[in-house]
């Protein structure tokens, strides 16, 4: 957690560390819990056999969808690409036009 970077905030100094932390079930085990208390921060983690499927699809985290936005892409799904340079340029022209789709078009 030391080498996190400090995260920019709006006001106040800048936080080292998040002020929580959403998982789902799989997570549910007392070590992480107490790691996650040790350092400050607030587990939002579901518990097993009393959160509900439903109520864990009301976050959609932004790496799941940022994961899914660019497996839609065949190229990157599948690595056909066998230099890393390849893959790392087709990977940026990606994330350029899944970041141009979501940008509002004036028509």
């Amino acid at each position: 957690m030391a080498s996190i970077p400090a995260i920019r905030s709006r006001r106040g100094p800048r936080r080292r560390r998040p002020d929580k932390l959403r998982a789902d079930k799989a997570y549910d085990q007392p070590e992480l819990r107490r790691f996650l208390r040790r350092r400050g921060i607030v587990a939002r983690i579901a518990r097993r056999g009393v959160d509900s499927v439903e109520r864990l699809g009301r976050y959609r985290w932004k790496v799941e969808r940022t994961l899914a936005w660019l497996g839609g892409y065949r190229r990157l799904t599948v690595r056909y690409e066998r230099n890393g340079r390849n893959f790392l340029g087709f990977l940026c022209l990606a994330a350029a036009i899944t970041c141009w789709k979501k940008l509002p078009h004036s028509t």
